[in-house]
């Protein structure tokens, strides 16, 4: 699913809120979650999961066309962990 679809799908089971309202609702959620990461803050979702960053200390990487090493630098990355309620949905348990 994709933003597009997910608001639409928002917007078609809650017909009493206009699409550019649900547009802005969805909009702003992501945007709290990607603010909340880029500060290092942990963001958890109660059934569904919780998005955190992990550091990747530097390595010495290859360039897979040329074989040559190179230095890759040190990152941070998204990281998702589902949640129990999710997992067992995953799973047919719920």
């Amino acid at each position: 699913m994709i933003r597009s679809e997910l608001i639409q799908k928002i917007a078609d089971e809650n017909p009493h809120l206009y699409q550019r309202d649900v547009e802005r609702i969805v909009n702003t959620v992501f945007e709290e979650v990607t603010d909340a990461m880029s500060r290092g803050d942990r963001v958890e979702l109660r059934g569904f999961g919780a998005f955190s960053v992990k550091q990747r200390d530097s390595r010495v990487g290859r360039n897979p066309r040329t074989g040559e090493t190179v230095q890759v630098e040190e990152k941070h990355v998204p990281f998702f962990k589902t949640g129990k309620l999710l997992r067992d949905r995953l799973n047919g348990k719920a």
